[in-house]
């Protein structure tokens, strides 16, 4: 089945151009579209679609409003929300992460970042662009605990790779790429590393990863 997306956005070209991107793939759908955060909103409710993708500047509603609305702690069926705007302003990341949001996607990552968030938010998944990763998660390498070695021992080095590329805001197909290894291998790899350190998403094992000092802001310069 596809997955049914809703598109919200104040301008009728940015909407158009994420229909296309999004359209281009076999499996997804969109299903409706709104021009502000109301109507978002409402249609969201209404359609109950797999994921949307909402603006944060728009009218009535902004975008952190709606994915409160719709996928905050309170809310008692939440639907999945991917905020994809041109800021990524700090207020912005915190706020859509802290209203739920099951990704944060910058318009000018590329339609790969946009799909990829799309199916990974579909599937449960959090995905962020990875300028922002970066930016979200460097502090704590000076302020997390230091490293674990009891747990980083339960990874094998493939894992620790993987751990690593993930830290760094790499998506699963860059992932691929770098270490010449399937997708599906990729995919199953997070989900292993996920169920040992006990975290949800890829988000978490960032967070964990720089917390540790599996990865250092060195590798990233």
């Amino acid at each position: 089945m596809s997955i049914t997306v809703l598109l919200a956005d104040d301008q009728p070209m940015i909407r158009d151009c994420l229909r296309l991107i999004l359209e281009d793939q076999p499996d997804i759908t969109v299903v409706a579209e709104a021009a502000d955060g109301a109507e978002a909103v409402a249609l969201a409710r209404r359609l109950r679609p797999d994921v949307c993708l909402v603006d944060v500047q728009m009218p009535r509603l902004d975008g952190i409003e709606v994915t409160s609305a719709l996928a905050g702690p309170a809310v008692f069926d939440p639907l999945r929300v991917v905020v994809v705007t041109t800021f990524d302003l700090d207020a912005y990341v915190y706020g859509a992460l802290r209203g739920g949001a099951a990704g944060f996607v910058l318009k000018d990552a590329g339609p790969d970042l946009l799909v990829e968030a799309v199916r990974a938010a579909h599937a449960g998944d959090v995905l962020i662009s990875p300028s922002v990763t970066l930016r979200l998660l460097r502090h704590f390498a000076a302020n997390g605990p230091g490293p674990d070695r009891a747990v980083a021992q339960r990874l094998s080095d493939r894992e620790t790779e993987v751990v690593r590329a993930i830290a760094q805001g790499h998506s699963n197909r860059q992932i691929s790429d770098e270490l010449c290894i399937s997708l599906s291998t990729v995919k199953g790899h997070v989900s292993t590393v996920q169920a040992k350190l006990g975290l949800r998403n890829r988000v978490e094992v960032a967070a964990w990863a720089w917390e540790h000092r599996v990865i250092t802001t060195r590798m990233t310069e």
